[in-house]
């Protein structure tokens, strides 16, 4: 696709922040160009502070920034690489587009070892069914945590409904015999799942998708996710009514298969969109993962209290949770284990729904 040449800048420009490690979502980018069209700019410092308005680097991050600017606005090369280059940050990917990855090579084993090597594949999923989903996505659609709409219902408050008082009247003549009252509507909340698809979690990897297929098709607003060492929306995908198809498209979308670790990383990423984060917000947020997490475990803390300070529940499922002797030897995982609302058994379908269900009824309002 061919762009108008006074675009090619801007996009240029969107398109090295991203890969500087820089917060540029496309809706970021419309601003931009919808600020400069406001503006008028006489000069290039007016599209400059415009840019630095809209995309907000921070001042330990504004040399680096502005670097980028003049090279995609004034042509200047980059005297070295920026900080946050692509290969220490996973990409974020949109799969709204539903473009199938090319078909894969032969398959390597994975290790149940966390690492943070990448591997770019694609998977085959077999066609047998989890057993009780169905009844779990007739359970989870009434069961959902649901909170106090800005909406209101007639009858069974204890407000005033003015306009039902109003119709009462003119029935009957101006005579009002009792005053009639409205309640807010109750409305259930948004659902986040995110799916660790790296190698320690291959295993779990289809049960968590067939748990993620029955979970989007009862939830009035859900979103899915898979982390691995990329971030990759795969709602699309599971939002399909049958699930054998759903899992197809998953299986071509979602390129980081069995490869690193890298969660904390992925949720950084997630959290610094703004349209995915904004799917966080007063959510029930449900982590899929045994958090075998390499490295230090900074990243995952910083990203797990932020999406704490979002979300309206945090609930982490992980298939080494189904002894009942378990407890996180990890560092990373013992690190947020204060944040999480519940830790509970992720080691298969099953048991996903189970704990979400359960976390549910204690989680409603």
């Amino acid at each position: 696709m061919t762009f108008p040449a006074p675009l090619r800048p801007v996009l240029g420009f969107a398109a090295l922040l991203r890969g500087a490690g820089f917060p540029a979502s496309p809706e970021q980018t419309e601003s931009f160009i919808a600020a400069i069209g406001l503006l008028g700019p006489a000069s290039i410092h007016d599209i400059r502070r415009a840019a630095r308005a809209i995309y907000g680097p921070g001042p330990e991050r504004a040399e680096a920034f502005d670097d980028l600017f003049d090279a995609a606005f004034l042509g200047r090369a980059l005297s070295a690489p920026a900080l946050g280059a692509p290969e220490e940050m996973p990409a974020a990917y949109d799969a709204a587009g539903m473009e199938l990855l090319p078909e894969a090579g032969e398959e390597e084993p994975s290790g149940a070892d966390a690492s943070v090597a990448e591997r770019l594949f694609t998977r085959a999923f077999g066609e047998g069914k989890a057993s009780g989903l169905r009844a779990f996505s007739r359970l989870a659609e009434r069961r959902l945590p649901r909170r106090r709409s800005r909406r209101f219902a007639s009858g069974g408050g204890r407000r005033a409904d003015p306009r039902a008082a109003f119709r009462e009247m003119m029935r009957k003549d101006g005579e009002l015999t009792r005053l009639p009252s409205r309640r807010r509507r109750l409305r259930q909340r948004r659902v986040l799942l995110l799916i660790d698809v790296s190698g320690s979690m291959k295993a779990g990897t289809e049960g968590a998708l067939r748990f993620g297929h029955a979970l989007l098709r009862a939830a009035e607003r859900g979103e899915a996710f898979t982390l691995g060492t990329r971030l990759t929306r795969v709602t699309p995908a599971l939002r399909r009514r049958d699930e054998a198809q759903a899992l197809q498209l998953a299986t071509g979308l979602v390129a980081d298969w069995d490869g690193g670790t890298r969660l904390g990383e992925a949720l950084s990423v997630f959290l610094s969109v703004p349209r995915f984060a904004a799917h966080a917000r007063a959510a029930l947020a449900i982590v899929v993962s045994d958090g075998l997490e390499r490295g230090g475990p900074e990243a995952l803390v910083a990203a797990m209290e932020r999406l704490r300070g979002l979300a309206h529940g945090l609930l982490w499922l992980s298939p080494l949770a189904a002894d009942p002797a378990y407890r996180p030897e990890t560092g990373a995982m013992r690190a947020i284990l204060p944040l999480l609302d519940r830790l509970g058994d992720g080691s298969g379908p099953a048991a996903l729904a189970a704990e979400t269900l359960a976390f549910a009824k204690g989680a409603r309002r």
